[in-house]
């Protein structure tokens, strides 16, 4: 029994230890559960910028895990090991593919550490650049007149594209063909070619193509006109008529449930630095997102926000009857 205790004591100490030291120089790998050169990707590799020095310099690595609405990714840090150098960057769909998936094989409260938010992201919706409609008036009407033969594209089920996409044609009361991609960027790059007619997308992905005049901008989803110099012109839906029709994208840091907390900790800190970090805020900014500067910056807060996101698009999706197997 004396042994036993022995071990266990000597095990404690040398896992301490390992906690104590981390990062250590060991490459940390972030997963995006999307193809690379999307939104959520964008924001992954401006955030492994900013957490390098408040993690001693260590190496971060992104990994784009897509497919299947985020899940693929999603499960894969779920199953990782819980040392810290695997961590998940998610955005909405962590609170909105519990609804959409009947089986997820993973659970979204007891499967992951929270860590922290980092931005709120404003969404616009776009249209290919052959479209004749020059403003939202005029493009409800076509849509009105189209007979449900409007193409409508989203990064995916559960992605932030498809919860817009949802919550824009059930306002307008209309049905869309709805085509889903692995991703925004394969997405944006088809509505680019006219191979789809609108894309509702977050600001991240959208604000250079919108700069460069390569697609065309009839709304954005806040109550509030942008301030961002690229998107301060673009009326907001609310005021196109479509009254208090909101959405904002928000992502977040997760890691593998039972990951040491003096690690989560280590973690927690350094988003926090790196939340503060003005070349980081710079770039957000520019994409139109909005760094996160409260509470929800907590683990504790960042769940409890989580949860509520479920309660409030759970009726939507469920309304919409659109589920994936």
């Amino acid at each position: 029994m004396k042994k036993l205790f022995a071990l266990a004591a000597i095990a404690a100490a040398a896992f301490g230890v390992h906690a104590q030291d981390f990062p250590g120089g060991k490459p940390i790998t972030i997963v995006v559960p999307f193809a690379a050169g999307g939104p959520t990707d964008r924001v992954a590799r401006d955030l492994a910028e900013a957490l390098r020095k408040p993690l001693d310099g260590v190496s971060i690595v992104v990994d784009n895990t897509a497919g299947a609405g985020s899940t693929i990714g999603n499960a894969k840090v779920a199953r990782a090991k819980n040392d810290g150098y695997t961590l998940l960057l998610t955005h909405v769909g962590m609170a909105t593919t519990p609804v959409l998936y009947r089986k997820l094989p993973y659970n979204y409260e007891t499967d992951f550490e929270y860590l922290g938010l980092i931005n709120d992201v404003p969404m616009t919706l776009v249209g290919k650049p052959q479209l004749e409609a020059k403003n939202f008036k005029e493009l409800r009407d076509w849509i009105s007149k189209s007979g449900g033969k409007v193409n409508l594209g989203n990064a995916g089920v559960g992605s932030a594209s498809h919860l817009c996409g949802l919550l824009f044609q059930s306002e307008l009361k209309v049905e869309m063909t709805t085509v889903p991609y692995k991703g925004t960027a394969p997405a944006m790059a088809d509505l680019l070619g006219g191979q789809i007619d609108l894309l509702c997308d977050q600001t991240t992905n959208t604000t250079s193509q919108i700069e460069a005049k390569k697609v065309k901008p009839y709304a954005v989803t806040t109550l509030k006109r942008l301030s961002t110099p690229a998107l301060k012109d673009i009326p907001t839906l609310d005021e196109s008529g479509m009254k208090n029709f909101q959405v904002t994208i928000w992502h977040g840091l997760y890691a593998p449930k039972g990951t040491p907390a003096p690690i989560l900790k280590k973690i927690n800190d350094a988003l926090k630095v790196a939340l503060k970090d003005p070349d980081f805020i710079k770039k957000e900014e520019g994409l139109g997102a909005v760094v996160v500067n409260d509470k929800r910056m907590e683990p504790a807060e960042h769940k409890k926000f989580v949860q509520a996101e479920v309660a409030r698009f759970g009726p939507v999706i469920k309304a919409a009857g659109i589920y994936a197997d």
